[in-house]
């Protein structure tokens, strides 16, 4: 996995690109992560967009980020999640403590109350009954 660090707005984004699963793949975003909070950066967005694979190594591994970050009185917010994904999130119930935008735009506004904003549409990926 490769995790890509660019700053917009005063909001630090990840790109994250391959594989979230155990092992050193983890441990990049792990790393990247611990080097923000260690600089004091506490507003932080994980760019999910070209993420191929995300297992349950990968979903702790996310929720030792938002841990790692909330610790600091920071955010973690999350965008670009691919239906796939968000069907693991859902599964997991981390929907109810990740914030999930469709793009970047909106996750980096959710962090000024002043603009307008739409959410992520869990209900859309929820499954139906038949």
């Amino acid at each position: 996995m490769n995790v890509a660090h660019r700053e917009i707005e005063g909001i630090e984004i990840l790109d994250l690109r391959g594989r979230l699963t155990a092992g050193t793949e983890s441990g990049k975003l792990s790393e990247a992560v611990t080097r923000l909070v260690t600089e004091g950066k506490s507003k932080l967005i994980l760019n999910l967009k070209h993420l191929d694979f995300l297992d349950s190594s990968g979903l702790g591994m996310l929720v030792l980020c938002f841990a790692a970050i909330q610790q600091q009185g920071g955010i973690l917010k999350l965008t670009n999640v691919s239906r796939r994904h968000m069907e693991l999130l859902i599964l997991t119930k981390l929907t109810a403590v990740l914030e999930l935008f469709d793009n970047e735009s909106d996750a980096v506004n959710s962090f000024f109350p002043e603009r307008t904003l739409k959410h992520f549409d869990v209900p859309e990926y929820a499954p139906t009954e038949r």
